[in-house]
């Protein structure tokens, strides 16, 4: 039997009591308190203003968008630049076409050369760009200025050595009458509007509405004219809208509603597009 004792007989008062060790005790943590009142309205917004100063200041950081620079000419119409500005914000396609071309911008005939642009317009009808540039040149050259009253005074058979048809030579001869006899209201085109030009227009003989809706674009320089009837800007839309597919006039009309009103400075670019000048 070992001299030690069991603990089943061991005297409790022999071992060590862990409750006797000494306890340190720090000051008392106060409690949070809810702030009542304007103070927690304060602190809520506080709170809530710190995320807003946080945006601002992303935003401030962020890097501003370059402004895109355009090129345009001297002498464009006063319209042209803030019709550029609104249709690169309105449509994908001018937003990349109007950069590209800007240089080539609009530059109104001179005033004083209407029957010029009719006539020009008379002897490019229903042949090529090329073809209607040697053919005006050709003719050009018979009068000794452009004038109504000179081309009247032409021969016919001249004006057919030239390269002009029977049927051109009638057309130029009654668009040098209106002239002439005044048949057209010059004087009040800058007051009336575009529908009645162009019916005014019409009435001379040979004169379509794609012949006078593109006397407004290039004498009149009139914002807002759409030339449905140009093969040049509805293949344009086809080419640049549609991949190339066939479009109507009324898919074409469709397209041209987010140019309003500037269907002028949207269809010179689309067939700028084109590398073309536009064709009948």
């Amino acid at each position: 039997m070992s001299a030690a004792k069991h603990l089943d007989t061991m005297e409790f008062e022999q071992l060590p009591l862990v409750v006797d060790l000494p306890v340190p005790v720090g000051p008392e943590a106060p409690l949070p308190v809810a702030p009542l009142g304007s103070a927690a309205q304060a602190e809520a917004a506080s709170a809530a203003g710190k995320p807003v100063a946080a945006a601002k200041a992303g935003v401030a950081t962020k890097a501003a968008a370059p402004k895109i620079s355009l090129a345009l000419p001297e002498g464009v119409p006063a319209y042209w630049a803030e019709a550029c500005r609104q249709l690169m914000r309105r449509d994908r396609v001018l937003k990349r076409l109007i950069p590209q071309l800007s240089s080539q911008a609009l530059l109104p005939r001179g005033r004083g050369e209407a029957f010029a642009t009719l006539a020009r317009s008379i002897i490019g009808q229903q042949i090529s760009v090329k073809s209607a540039k040697t053919l005006w040149n050709k003719f050009a050259k018979l009068p000794a200025e452009m004038k109504p009253e000179l081309v009247l005074k032409l021969k016919v058979d001249d004006m057919r050595a030239a390269g002009l048809s029977a049927r051109k030579v009638d057309y130029l001869v009654d668009l040098a009458l209106h002239f002439t006899e005044n048949r057209l209201r010059m004087d009040e085109w800058a007051e009336l509007s575009d529908d009645v030009i162009i019916a005014e227009l019409m009435s001379i003989r040979g004169l379509s509405r794609w012949t006078a809706e593109n006397f407004l674009i290039y004498y009149l320089a009139r914002p807002n004219v759409l030339p449905l009837d140009d093969a040049g800007l509805i293949q344009g839309i086809s080419l640049n809208y549609f991949s190339g597919d066939p479009v109507s006039r009324s898919d074409a009309r469709e397209v041209a509603e987010a140019w309003k009103p500037w269907c002028t400075v949207a269809t010179w670019y689309i067939w700028r597009s084109l590398e073309a000048q536009p064709v009948a």
